[in-house]
């Protein structure tokens, strides 16, 4: 969710070149198991995290011990705004192996924290979730609230946007994906922004109910 203007210009084909590594390791003898691609921001890719901390390692974890087969593909990139996930979709899902039983995505934080217009962060998510539905991929929206600061008039623009286009696509809906993280510094990092392990633990307690009943278990 971090929106440093200069650190991601820079980094930005390098994570995407690692990303591409990742998406197409994936061995042909686990191909029986269910795949879910987190598609997302900082939140999804683990900002600050060890790689076992990062929330699709641990969501992956998490229901493997509930005895669902499943692997979990990190494309979360630090920084993305809407837009830029947007412009990314079709490389991602192009690079890999194996079709996705469901895609989470997690998108808008840093929309929200650069103050750009809602109606752009809705047309985006919109436009990824209309292509995910074309290509009839099962979808969990993970929604973000506005912080408080940005005024009411734009939380009233941007906290609907979740509910709404959920409704009309079709796709599961996790209202707000920061549940239990946001106010408890204990579950933060030092910017009060990202969460820690602990802090996605409860994040992946908080949405795997969800997660099951979108793979149908």
């Amino acid at each position: 969710m971090r929106n440093d203007q200069g650190l991601y210009g820079a980094v930005r084909r390098a994570v995407q070149g690692m990303l591409a590594i990742v998406l197409l390791s994936a061995a042909p003898a686990m191909a029986a198991d269910k795949m879910i691609l987190a598609f997302g921001d900082s939140l999804t890719a683990g900002y600050g995290l060890k790689p076992a901390e990062a929330f699709p390692a641990q969501l992956e974890a998490s229901l493997r011990r509930d005895k669902i087969a499943v692997r979990v593909q990190n494309a979360g990139v630090s920084g993305d705004t809407t837009a830029q996930a947007r412009a990314r979709l079709d490389w991602v899902l192009r690079s890999m192996k194996q079709r996705p039983d469901l895609v989470i995505v997690q998108l808008g934080g840093n929309d929200m924290l650069r103050g750009i217009d809602p109606a752009q962060t809705r047309a985006n998510l919109s436009a990824i979730l209309a292509e995910l539905k074309k290509r009839k991929m099962p979808v969990l929206l993970a929604g973000m609230l506005a912080a408080p600061n940005l005024g009411s008039d734009y939380g009233k623009r941007f906290n609907p946007i979740y509910p709404a286009l959920a409704k009309q696509y079709g796709a599961g809906l996790y209202p707000f994906f920061l549940k239990g993280v946001t106010g408890n510094p204990a579950l933060q990092l030092p910017d009060h922004m990202h969460p820690t392990g602990k802090g996605v633990a409860v994040v992946v307690r908080g949405i795997s109910p969800s997660v099951k009943k979108a793979l149908g278990k």
